[in-house]
């Protein structure tokens, strides 16, 4: 069996080709730059993107589909030409990362991720969508500048509950719906194993990274300022810290459905930490 990965070098990407690899399956990855993917030994490398995928499903059997979140204004359109593909090509399962926005259908976050959905779903083809919360992984760009350089972690809404969720989990779910039977038509809600507030979030890295960091309250302006000083571009900046001022007023649940796919509670952020100890470190 050969199963197409879409969006391959990303953050569940990865642990996606890991995972199949581990399993036995052959595993081809669609990816721009192939010669810059850094993907293991065994994988098969097409270069291009959702657009022009056609070439890269000949011979697929199963597809992990990242929903266009590079370019959201034609990724309904994108996911349908795709899935019509797909199917004109013989592949019979996909799932699809989108988002748990889909679920709390707040205004202007999830309506593409919709769209995507529903386009695979028009497909005819055999599906499921894996709808993560908020990634563990955004604290790298968010927290680990200072926690590297002053073992601070700042924040404008301290008290705002989280449920982050280790991209291991994500993927793991991803695999399970790919090689398993029994979750076909399903979505799946994903989420964190705790609630915690950015005062707990700050403490519980600092237990998987074996150090005590401080924790200072920012405005709300500090915060945007500090995103942007660390890289991140101001829609992005705006976008995430809108989402934690709704936290702060709507914390998000924390969803059973890993527990439920994987036969196992979901990683703990301490964990998440513990995995990703050389990210806070600072460079000798």
């Amino acid at each position: 069996m050969t199963i197409l990965v879409t969006g391959a070098t990303g953050t569940v990407g990865r642990i996606v080709v890991d995972r199949l690899l581990r399993a036995g399956q052959r595993v081809r990855a669609l990816t721009r730059n192939p010669a810059g993917a850094a993907l293991p030994d065994g994988v098969e490398l097409v270069a291009g993107d959702l657009a022009g995928a056609a070439a890269a499903l000949d011979g697929v059997d199963r597809v992990y589909y990242l929903a266009g979140m590079l370019a959201p204004e034609t990724a309904a359109e994108q996911a349908r030409a795709f899935a019509r593909r797909a199917a004109e090509a013989g592949v019979t399962r996909v799932v699809t990362m989108t988002g748990v926005a889909v679920t709390v259908r707040r205004p202007g976050s999830y309506e593409m991720l919709l769209e995507v959905e529903e386009a695979v779903e028009a497909s005819g083809l055999e599906w499921t969508h894996v709808r993560p919360g908020e990634f563990a992984a955004n604290k790298l760009d968010l927290w680990a500048p200072s926690i590297r350089a002053e073992g601070v972690v700042r924040s404008a809404f301290p008290d705002a509950l989280g449920v982050p969720i280790h991209e291991a989990d994500i993927a793991e779910v991803a695999v399970a719906a790919l090689l398993e039977d029994g979750h076909a038509g399903r979505a799946y809600s994903l989420s964190g194993p705790q609630a915690l507030s950015h005062r707990e979030q700050a403490a519980a890295i600092g237990d998987g990274l074996g150090r005590t960091l401080r924790f200072e309250p920012l405005t709300y302006g500090q915060a945007r300022a500090a995103c942007i000083t660390a890289g991140i571009p101001a829609e992005i900046a705006e976008y995430l810290l809108g989402y934690q001022a709704e936290y702060a007023e709507e914390p998000p649940a924390v969803l059973p459905d890993v527990e439920r796919v994987l036969g196992r509670p979901a990683r703990t952020l301490a964990e998440w930490a513990a995995d990703h100890r050389a990210d806070f470190t600072p460079a000798a």
